[in-house]
């Protein structure tokens, strides 16, 4: 096997992705963009998108990344939103768009259009978050997209398969769509709730923090086996797991949550990178199937798909935002008035990833009998423009949508007042725990160091109000930004002389490697502090 191709991959979409971390332009924009233009540069290997590859590998941990970091109570109180996005618009999207194909695109059969409507109509898990973080929208709306994202490519797969067997002469009937429907996500959710709890249970059980991250990393994968080994969903095995898991999160033992937080910060980076990478790279030998059409035609086809997608999302986001509203007086008692400005962004925000590719890039070649499959090759190009033109089109303007909407910002100090009461609750129980301990004869503790955890828990109770004080009339730092200035200074001067201490031999390294652990710990606990 070659290595070479995919060291390059991701050593190219790693450097990108951190270019892209100093421009205003979101990474995965930019790493689409390069991926295009990389794509015809001579000497460049093809890199043909797998789907047996991306749905079972990248597609699990990259849905557990963000499932675990999603709020549980927050995706719970967007429900209906949610679900009228990630089945309702996707079904809806589904038709829309393949009947919309269907009349388009000459000599494309009915069903094979509603492969290409299943295809393109879930939103990118990806995508979303990336540019919902790096916007700043609302965290309503911030929810909405992400809760949608998360659950919708279950209703598209299914939807797809329902599809492609009546494409292929497999034989599909509108009951044994819902059956199968039925069946994949009911089934996915009892894969994840079943796997859940004796997940947590020996996440916590395990002593080693190594052993418990090598168990994170397998969960989405053993989750997304399970259930489509069961035919079941396997994207809402892993995101029911993930969301349990991270509302749970806080039992697990502390050295755990600080690798594993590290460890899935790289995975998410280096295969979010390489999957907008390979979305560029998929031009040629998507363009190498089009010779049967003539250019003119092809991209008036992608025009009207394109355009008919971004239709299909206004035309059901507004009557799901405000038809509830006006037929049910519980959601008008349970949930604030909502604008036209939510909507608007809600539909423009909805840009399509690598599963929509990797699910086009799994239609078969052949049909029952050996005839070839109805104009494949166009359905994997209309596929390739739409993921395109809504990173593309709507990424980029994004960002001056929402400025030109004119949402109220994040109240910054009521949010740290907020924590800084919540800190102050927390610490008089810390406080009368410890008051507590200390009085137990068997925890008797030398007059310093009982002052000394006073002192720790007084600082960790102080640092979120000095965040409110003035900066510093010299250096313009905040209180925070000083404390955490000096601390390193500190620890800095403190880890020259281990090093020096090691080079004269007074300590050896394995003793210098356990002094800058405890360093390293230390700074990490400060910088917290004055987060």
């Amino acid at each position: 096997m070659d290595v070479m191709p995919l060291l390059l991959l991701v050593a190219g979409s790693a450097a990108v992705a951190g270019i892209a971390r100093r421009t205003p332009v979101p990474a995965p924009l930019l790493l689409v963009a390069v991926g295009l233009v990389v794509s015809y540069v001579p000497g460049i290997p093809d890199y043909t998108l797998e789907p047996d590859v991306v749905l079972p590998l990248v597609l699990p941990p990259l849905l557990y990344k963000e499932g675990t970091e999603s709020s549980y109570l927050d995706l719970r109180a967007q429900m209906r939103p949610v679900g009228l996005l990630s089945v309702g618009y996707v079904l809806f999207a589904t038709f829309v768009v393949g009947w919309a194909a269907y009349l388009v695109v000459p000599g494309l059969p009915l069903p094979a259009a509603l492969v290409l409507g299943a295809v393109v109509a879930p939103t990118d898990a990806v995508a979303a978050a990336a540019i919902a973080r790096r916007v700043g929208l609302p965290s309503r709306i911030t929810t909405i997209l992400q809760g949608e994202s998360l659950l919708n490519d279950a209703t598209a797969i299914t939807a797809y398969k329902v599809a492609l067997a009546a494409a292929v002469g497999a034989g599909s009937t509108w009951a044994g769509g819902i059956e199968e429907f039925l069946r994949a996500a009911v089934g996915g959710v009892l894969v994840g709730l079943v796997l859940m709890v004796p997940i947590h249970w020996l996440r916590t059980r395990l002593t080693e923090a190594l052993l418990q991250n090598t168990l994170s990393l397998l969960i989405p994968f053993v989750a997304y086996g399970v259930a489509e080994q069961l035919h079941a969903s396997g994207v809402l095995a892993v995101v029911v797991v993930a969301v349990y898991l991270g509302h749970r999160a806080w039992e697990v033992d502390f050295a755990t949550r600080l690798q594993e937080e590290a460890v899935w910060k790289m995975v998410a980076f280096v295969l979010e990178s390489a999957v907008f990478a390979l979305i560029g790279l998929q031009l040629p030998p998507i363009l190498k199937g089009l010779a049967a059409y003539h250019g003119a035609d092809a991209a008036w086809y992608a025009i009207a798909v394109f355009l008919v997608v971004v239709a299909a999302r206004f035309v059901w986001t507004f009557p799901a935002t405000f038809l509830p509203r006006a037929l049910s007086r519980r959601v008008r008692e349970r949930e604030e008035d909502p604008t036209w400005r939510a909507p608007v962004v809600v539909s423009w925000a909805a840009m399509r990833g690598v599963v929509s590719l990797a699910i086009a890039f799994s239609i078969p070649e052949t049909i029952r009998g050996g005839a070839p499959f109805p104009q494949r090759n166009l359905i994997l190009f209309l596929t390739f423009t739409t993921v395109i033109g809504t990173l593309v089109v709507q990424g980029l303007t994004l960002a001056p949508l929402i400025r030109l909407m004119k949402f109220p910002g994040r109240d910054r100090q009521a949010e740290t007042l907020a924590e800084a009461n919540a800190q102050a609750q927390a610490s008089l129980a810390a406080e009368r725990r410890l008051e507590e301990l200390l009085a137990d004869e068997r925890n008797a503790l030398p007059p310093p160091l009982a002052d000394r955890l006073h002192d720790v828990l007084e600082r960790r109770r102080n640092a979120v109000w000095e965040r409110l004080g003035q900066a510093n009339p010299v250096t313009g730092e905040s209180v925070d930004d000083t404390y955490r200035r000096l601390s390193r200074a500190m620890i800095s001067a403190e880890r020259e002389v281990f090093v020096r201490l090691r080079d004269h031999r007074y300590i050896d390294d394995e003793m210098l490697r356990a002094l800058l652990r405890h360093l390293d710990l230390e700074e990490a606990a400060a910088y917290r502090e004055a987060a």
